[in-house]
């Protein structure tokens, strides 16, 4: 399978908003090595899920946004990493139509660690609004929109309401809903949870390599949607 890997050192020549831009680009460059990887390393069956989802994405109209909300019980680690990883792989590949969102079954909080280490990749993430669920802004690059980040429902106003895939990132939220309201589509694509290591010495390396897995992972998705497109 021949993929559309657009050279990540033109793209994000000045764009990063990151005070340090090498973070961010380095990062991404990981990413976009372990994306070519993945077809070869994962399951098959996982792999059928990833193209499910990129097939869907290129074939939505470009004239309207194209909307996927990622989604686990708490909004609080994976589904924030899909969606910022899935909007940075989206403008890198130039699908500009796409818009991520995130959201839970109930709403928590932005977990702080979960903050940490994207902010450890490269990521600019700056609190707005201090609070028990603070609200973040993150800015992925100068020239592009920032967007919020804070726990929230999938239903909450802040999302997509209507037409957009649901990509579930965890096994509890994916059991949990039977119908996830307002969805066209919905992709299972579950992560463990780098909860697993709070508190521990591993913790910083589970949250780097969780990011690291999701966003390679969306970096696969927006190439091959590209690609499809392109043809």
């Amino acid at each position: 399978m021949s993929m559309i890997w657009i050279p990540l050192f033109a793209f994000f020549a000045i764009a990063p908003a990151e005070e340090n831009p090498m973070t961010l680009k380095m990062t991404l460059h990981e990413m976009i090595l372990k994306a070519q990887a993945l077809p070869e390393e994962l399951s098959p069956e996982r792999m059928e899920e990833l193209d499910a989802m990129a097939a869907w994405v290129a074939e939505q109209p470009q004239e309207t946004p194209t909307e996927l909300t990622f989604i686990c019980t708490h909004n609080s680690r994976r589904s924030h990493m899909g969606q910022i990883w899935a909007q940075a792989a989206a403008w890198h590949f130039g699908l500009n139509d796409v818009r991520t969102f995130s959201g839970g079954t109930e709403a928590t909080a932005f977990n702080p660690r979960a903050v940490r280490a994207l902010r450890e990749l490269g990521v600019a993430i700056d609190v707005s609004e201090e609070a028990d669920n603070p609200v973040y802004t993150v800015q992925l690059q100068s020239d592009r929109s920032s967007f919020e980040a804070f726990s929230k429902t999938y239903g909450d106003a802040a999302n997509a309401s209507e037409g957009y895939a649901a990509v579930m990132v965890c096994s509890s939220a994916d059991q949990g809903c039977p119908i996830v309201y307002g969805s066209a589509a919905r992709f299972a694509i579950p992560y463990i949870d780098p909860k697993v290591s709070d508190g521990t010495d591993a913790e910083a390396a589970t949250y780097r390599a969780r990011a690291m897995q999701i966003g390679a992972e969306a970096f696969y998705v927006m190439a091959r949607a590209a690609e499809l497109r392109a043809q």
